[in-house]
């Protein structure tokens, strides 16, 4: 059975999650709601019927698309984030449906899904020339889930998607793109004149993520000590607001910022003043110009336009963080500083993805031991 959890102003909705199969003792996973009791009511009503619901046996053939839409994802949303759990169901419906949904779920094949995969990447994306190889692999990752869970519930006797030559690819690596002082200077330029520069420059000057930079509110400012303190993130879910922890553990962390920074957000916040919008503490710090929350992907946007137009070389708004995290490692900002701005789980991942910045640095560091000596020698 599902509960209420109020502190202090804003409810949580604690629900049962079965049993840890380590530990055996019970899970319970907290739905974060806001600030109205009866919308956190209606969620544990919810929870508890979809808990209590027996899916209804299939009197005939299911296809792979029904079985997606029916079963398998309202039991992912029990599970995981409403955030992925809508991005599961944005896959099966521009992706998985329209190309292999009417296949019966016993008949699907690995041919199938390869052709699904060949489809994505040649003629699959929004202009018409493919799909990245991410993206081909989260779907991949989707189907291949689904068809595990078809397996347990002994829908099917093998998970095809195990069988396909996309499970062999993988994304290109590589090392964090980045700008450098000059370009992000350029870039910051040419943001100047826009209405939300304010959090372009408090994401460039702090590498803060896109959800954390959104979900701000007035009340994580604290003027005395120049600091911000991130404690939420924000995602749009169909078109609502909703918060949620930050990403790890470390990500709630505070942040200082410098006095230029602060200045943008002083004068922002007089900006929103006379424009006659909430700017209460528990007003989220950028808004819309309705003063309605920002939408995660609007900041993203603004951000391509922005990069677009400028002729600098094409990054994507997270590599603001990778950025930041470069221009101070290579000035030689100890990587435990870096990795606590960035709220990095352990400085050894900080290290790790920027390691290719170290070389150089290290060997400014044997001439300067080398100096020590020889002048202590003299």
């Amino acid at each position: 059975m599902s509960y209420i959890v109020q502190r202090q102003d804003r409810f949580y909705v604690v629900a049962y999650d079965g049993l840890d199969p380590l530990t055996g003792r019970e899970r319970r996973r907290w739905h974060p709601v806001g600030h109205d009791r009866h919308e956190a009511e209606q969620l544990a009503a919810r929870l508890d019927r979809e808990r209590d619901a027996t899916p209804a046996a299939p009197t005939g053939p299911v296809t792979f698309g029904e079985f997606l839409t029916n079963t398998w994802i309202p039991h992912k949303r029990r599970q995981v984030r409403a955030t992925t759990a809508y991005r599961y169901a944005w896959f099966v419906d521009r992706y998985i449906q329209p190309s292999v949904g009417d296949i019966l779920l016993r008949r699907l094949r690995a041919d199938h899904l390869d052709a699904l995969y060949d489809t994505l990447a040649t003629t699959g994306g929004t202009d018409g020339n493919g799909r990245a190889p991410k993206t081909i692999l989260e779907v991949h990752a989707v189907i291949r889930a689904a068809l595990d869970h078809a397996v347990a519930r002994r829908l099917v006797d093998r998970n095809v998607a195990r069988d396909t030559r996309s499970r062999r690819r993988s994304p290109a690596s590589g090392v964090a793109r980045s700008w450098t002082a000059a370009e992000l200077s350029t870039f910051l330029t040419a943001a100047r004149g826009q209405r939300l520069y304010p959090a372009l420059h408090l994401a460039a000057h702090t590498g803060m993520r896109r959800g954390e930079i959104v979900g701000l509110k007035w009340s994580d400012l604290s003027l005395a000590h120049s600091r911000l303190s991130v404690s939420r993130t924000l995602q749009n879910v169909g078109g609502r607001p909703v918060e949620f922890a930050p990403k790890t553990r470390t990500s709630r962390r505070s942040v200082e910022i410098d006095r230029a920074t602060l200045d943008e957000l002083r004068r922002w916040r007089r900006q929103v003043e006379r424009d006659r919008l909430p700017c209460g503490p528990d007003d989220w710090m950028f808004c819309n110009t309705t003063g309605r929350f920002l939408n995660p992907e609007s900041i993203s946007q603004l951000f391509d336009r922005i990069v677009q137009r400028s002729g600098l070389p094409r990054v994507r708004f997270h590599d603001l963080r990778h950025t930041h995290a470069s221009l101070l490692v290579a000035d030689g900002t100890a990587i435990k500083v870096v990795s606590e701005r960035l709220g990095h789980a352990h400085p050894a991942f900080t290290m790790h993805t920027y390691q290719h910045l170290l070389p150089g640095m290290s060997g400014a560091a044997a001439e300067r031991f080398a100096t020590l000596v020889a002048t202590a020698s003299r």
